[in-house]
């Protein structure tokens, strides 16, 4: 039953957030025809405007978006003419899938180890070394690491490409720049939620057993720890596949945040506004897995 309300409220979630975007994206100064060249005769705007229903109170607009959405069609971008949203959405979003599911595994494959090993040898060199890493990956922004990697990998070592999406090796830097601060975050909710862990009294009968520390560790002490983790996951995948909008911006990926930075800066109000659509439909939908998977690590968990 818990699972069916949550479905249920996924509707009338989504019509308060479009709502929202759409509102708020027309309050922004200025227009989709505003650009930076010679204006459009008043004529000609006029004919634009009422082109793509411009002309029309804005509550007219939102009943004609609210039911092409009903169809699944998000309309016809405002700045790219030949194109509709669903066709900007379907030639970005596998870029930034791709993006995201790859940062998320550099993300997991660098946390975990880092917050367990961290756990494990809490007071030694090793922990106050995982740690200070982990701070320093928290700490340091994407925006910053990203050129240091093209300074120093792309530019100078020449190890990897600079820019753009082509080949497995593109994608070496934008992950290891937006998946670093994430490692960082993953380590230490890890580290934590394992100190926590081995204070159980299950973990103390296991190791009157006889069990060894690392026994105990990996298959009494790790399961409850990944429980916050598999928590936190769920956010954290959804913001990894919408993709960065600077990482995208920074290497020139033609992913969803590139075109949803250039959306709102040529007040691209469908193409925005479908974004947004997206990124909360995959939200939503995260959420409700890693509710299900918690549910299945940890069978003491019931939704009422």
């Amino acid at each position: 039953m818990y699972f069916l309300r949550r479905f249920a409220l996924v509707v009338p979630l989504l019509v308060v957030i479009s709502l929202a975007s759409f509102l708020l994206v027309r309050l922004a100064p200025g227009g989709p025809f505003d650009r930076e060249r010679k204006p459009a005769s008043p004529e000609i705007e006029r004919r634009l405007l009422a082109r793509y229903h411009l002309d029309e109170p804005w509550w007219r607009q939102y009943l004609r978006f609210v039911g092409a959405l009903g169809h699944g069609d998000l309309g016809v971008s405002l700045q790219y003419r030949n194109h509709t949203v669903n066709d900007v959405i379907a030639q970005a979003l596998p870029v930034s899938a791709s993006l995201g599911l790859l940062a998320f595994g550099f993300t997991m494959g660098i946390g975990l180890p880092l917050g367990f090993f961290a756990a494990a040898r809490r007071g030694h060199w090793q922990d106050y070394a995982g740690s200070l890493s982990a701070i320093l990956m928290v700490c340091i922004p994407a925006f910053v690491i990203a050129p240091v990697l093209i300074i120093v990998f792309a530019i100078r070592w020449r190890m990897f490409p600079v820019a753009l999406w082509a080949s497995p090796l593109h994608a070496v830097l934008p992950c290891v720049a937006l998946g670093l601060y994430f490692s960082g975050r993953v380590a230490r909710l890890l580290r934590e939620a394992m100190l926590t862990a081995v204070k159980a009294e299950f973990i103390t009968a296991a190791r009157a057993q006889g069990l060894s520390e690392t026994a105990v560790l990996l298959k009494h002490a790790l399961p409850l720890a990944l429980l916050p983790v598999v928590s936190y996951s769920g956010p954290l995948l959804a913001d990894l596949l919408t993709g960065s909008f600077v990482i995208e911006t920074i290497f020139q990926i033609p992913g969803l945040g590139a075109f949803f930075v250039n959306g709102s800066l040529n007040r691209d109000y469908t193409l925005v506004v479908g974004l947004v659509v997206v990124y909360a439909v995959l939200l939503i939908l995260l959420n409700l897995a890693v509710d299900f998977i918690y549910v299945l690590l940890d069978p003491r968990v019931r939704y009422e």
